[in-house]
């Protein structure tokens, strides 16, 4: 039996598009021990996954050294034929090339590649050559498998579906207005219009726990006759996914609910603020529609990432989306 571990410590979104690399592993060794590293707060993305024999947590807060090499140690016992890290820092590195594993794959950027068994070039992604993560990241076991990427994807459980069964008894959109990044998030003024657009929509509004005061203001910004349900942190990422999936539309922003939506294979609106999605992170649902400015702005995209506040003091690439921009991919 083949033994696979995939390491990919970063954030949600970046988590849910390595699952392709779980899928693909799957497809071409079904019968494979399949493990999937990542830390602390987002286990909960691959709880019983079917594919994955075990998800181990790195404890990045907490002892975060004493957790890598405990990490380390649990990964020498297994005896791994290939570990694949999609992380380019050294820590994860580290416990790459110390694992005992046969054969240490990873991207050259990641410090301690010097000393991987595999090492592939990482290619950024550019709007003149664009590449999605999920086209990078198979090119880390194309050696173990082929050149083209799976799909990612989440897999609630029955009673994840159960959760929210009750939220489906009519049609519904879902909305996940918050981002980690200022200039990411389209602003709750500009949702707050677009809901007023509406007519007799049932909204579900998703979010953790600290995007629940954000919901709220949008629904008093609000003048609408629709029904709206602030769901932010009364749900789990499986139970989000859950609900998404069935959703006539899920408008989101360039951040993790996109992804879980393309995990799902739910249809979405994307809306891109500061960033393009030329960067390569864009939507992978089969009905997808991208949003933007319809303006040329030279200061766009300001970013890979984001920032904390617009450079440029005007915030253009979100105040100058229209809500027609927004309503038009419900028709």
């Amino acid at each position: 039996m083949k033994k696979f571990l995939v390491i990919q410590t970063a954030f949600i979104g970046d988590v849910i598009l390595a699952t392709a690399l779980i899928e693909k592993l799957h497809d071409y060794f079904p019968d494979a021990h399949i493990d999937f590293l990542l830390r602390k707060g987002n286990e909960g993305l691959l709880k019983n996954h079917p594919f994955l024999h075990s998800v181990l947590v790195w404890d990045k807060k907490n002892g975060k050294y004493q957790s890598l090499f405990k990490l380390i140690g649990q990964a020498r016992k297994t005896q791994y034929d290939a570990i694949v890290n999609v992380q380019r820092f050294a820590a994860t590195g580290m416990l790459t090339i110390f694992s005992g594993a046969k054969t240490t794959i990873g991207f050259d950027k990641n410090p301690m590649s010097f000393a991987f068994s595999k090492k592939i070039k990482h290619i950024v992604s550019t709007v003149e050559s664009p590449i999605h993560e999920i086209v990078r990241n198979q090119a880390l076991i194309a050696s173990l498998t082929d050149n083209i990427p799976a799909k990612p994807r989440l897999y609630p459980s029955e009673k994840d579906f159960e959760k929210v069964a009750h939220y489906k008894q009519q049609d519904y959109i879902c909305i996940a207005p918050a981002s980690v990044w200022f200039t990411k998030q389209y602003p709750k003024e500009k949702w707050a219009e677009f809901i007023s657009a509406l007519s007799h929509k049932t909204i579900y509004l998703l979010g953790g726990k600290d995007d629940k005061q954000l919901g709220d203001n949008i629904i008093a910004l609000s003048n609408s006759s629709n029904t709206i349900k602030n769901l932010a942190g009364e749900l789990s990422f499986l139970e989000s996914a859950a609900l998404q999936k069935d959703a006539t539309m899920n408008y989101v922003n360039d951040s993790a609910p996109m992804h879980i939506a393309s995990a799902m294979n739910a249809p979405t609106t994307a809306i891109y603020c500061s960033t393009i999605p030329a960067f390569g992170f864009g939507p992978l649902s089969d009905k997808k529609f991208i949003v933007e400015t319809l303006e040329t702005l030279d200061c766009k995209p300001c970013g890979l990432h984001g920032q904390k506040s617009c450079p440029k003091g005007h915030f253009k690439c979100a105040l100058t989306i229209r809500k027609d921009q927004l309503t038009n991919t419900l028709s």
